[in-house]
């Protein structure tokens, strides 16, 4: 288990189990000027800053589907509501979460069963497919929060026309809870795909698997999953096909029906040629691969730093082999390399005074999503603010969290 968890000393919890109760801690807490750590389930507690001296507040208490209606593809579900009862209601009625909400409770040493639907939202949790459909926020139709003010509020509806004047739906989302405490939200869902298949490239170098993946999102044939794993990550695969050929795994992503995928493997076989022959993983070998992804799995269990760095897709390599002149790391590109993770040797700082210099001579954001407590209570975990854009969130927090007692310094040390 990480050093970030085992670390992390126990806190009291308050537990409301409604709408109201919630408020009445947050009102509390404001006329008291206490610091409140707001949690879901707490499966992505140790990302951020360390809260010190906060009451813990877990919306486990806020749980169930108030909403499901599969022919408008739309579903509300209390903040606690765990991401697997979702899933599985989604399921049977052949439906999902277009934008594969990402997992990293095992890389950061939580408990992924205890995700829950409000951290999706509140922490903009967006997994591979977000580069064919969008974040999660693009799916957030509606909420129901509480301000730091201990006010109720909702915004939004069930559908994207119902969202006038400021849209705080996706305002908030990605906010981790510094600004108000989501109760309820209301999202968009989709059918789930026919069929879907990987087609797989091995032994590449990042600037050719790049090239691949961006040429690749650059046919008419839908990708909807393009990664490339280095080899000494993916030789760490749970998946025993792609591990067992001991390179890196360059892969890319069909859904479709059958015909469809049959027809699209062809072409993309002709168009990709010039890089090697392409092995194709039907469905059932196809699906294990991307929940790896989604989870992270090649980080999981380890210790050493993992950074999550948005960059535009063609500086992807190009980023990550300046990072490497400062020190050894592991890459998986995913987005068709838009969105890098990678891990670093274990220092004071993470590593994060390179990564940032690097960072601001390519552009890009890097946050840091795994580190040793005393680090990330040291460093800036989330990417640091030009001063104009620190004086708007500034501005943003005392407007909804006056007295600043919502998840205090866990995204930057003044809010």
């Amino acid at each position: 288990m990480p050093q970030s968890v085992q670390a992390r000393p126990p806190a009291a919890e308050q537990r409301p189990d409604s709408e109201a109760a919630l408020a009445d801690i947050v009102k509390s807490a404001t006329a008291r000027r206490s610091p409140l750590e707001i949690i879901g389930g707490g499966s992505k507690r140790a990302i951020g800053r360390p809260i010190e001296n906060a009451s813990q507040v877990s919306l486990r208490g806020l749980r169930g589907i108030t909403l499901y209606e599969p022919n408008e593809m739309v579903m509300s579900a209390r903040a606690g509501t765990l991401l697997s009862e979702v899933q599985s209601v989604l399921a049977k009625g052949n439906q999902m979460l277009a934008f594969e909400p990402s997992e990293l409770a095992g890389v950061v040493g939580g408990d992924a069963r205890l995700a829950t639907i409000g951290a999706v939202f509140a922490t903009n949790a967006s997994g591979a497919r977000r580069l064919a459909v969008g974040a999660a926020r693009d799916h957030l139709l509606g909420i129901r929060a509480v301000n730091g003010r201990g006010e109720i509020f909702k915004n939004g509806g069930r559908v994207m026309k119902n969202v006038t004047g400021v849209d705080l739906c996706r305002g908030l989302a990605g906010s981790w809870g510094t600004l108000s405490v989501f109760s309820e939200v209301t999202f968009k869902v989709v059918p789930r795909p026919i069929g879907s298949a990987t087609l797989v490239l091995f032994g590449l170098s990042d600037a050719i698997a790049n090239e691949v993946l961006c040429a690749a999102m650059g046919t008419p044939y839908e990708i909807t999953g393009a990664v490339h794993i280095q080899q000494g990550l993916a030789v760490t695969l749970d998946h025993m096909t792609l591990r067992g050929h001991g390179q890196s795994v360059t892969a890319l992503r069909l859904e479709a029906s059958p015909k469809s995928i049959a027809y699209r493997t062809e072409k993309l076989r002709v168009a990709l040629a010039p890089y090697g022959e392409l092995m194709a993983l039907e469905q059932l070998r196809s699906e294990p691969f991307w929940d790896e992804i989604g989870r992270l799995s090649v980080f999981e269990g380890g210790d050493r730093p993992v950074w999550r760095i948005s960059t535009a897709p063609s500086k992807g390599p190009v980023v990550v082999a300046a990072i490497a002149r400062y020190m050894p790391v592991r890459a998986l590109y995913d987005w068709s390399g838009g969105l890098v993770w990678l891990d670093v040797p274990a220092t004071s700082d993470a590593g994060a005074a390179d990564v940032r210099r690097v960072i601001a001579s390519h552009g890009g954001h890097a946050t840091l999503i795994r580190a040793a407590p005393e680090t990330r209570a040291a460093t800036d975990v989330f990417q640091t603010q030009e001063p104009g854009v620190a004086r708007l969130s500034q501005q943003l927090k005392a407007t909804f969290d006056p007295a600043n007692i919502l998840n205090p310094g866990r995204m930057y040390v003044a809010f």
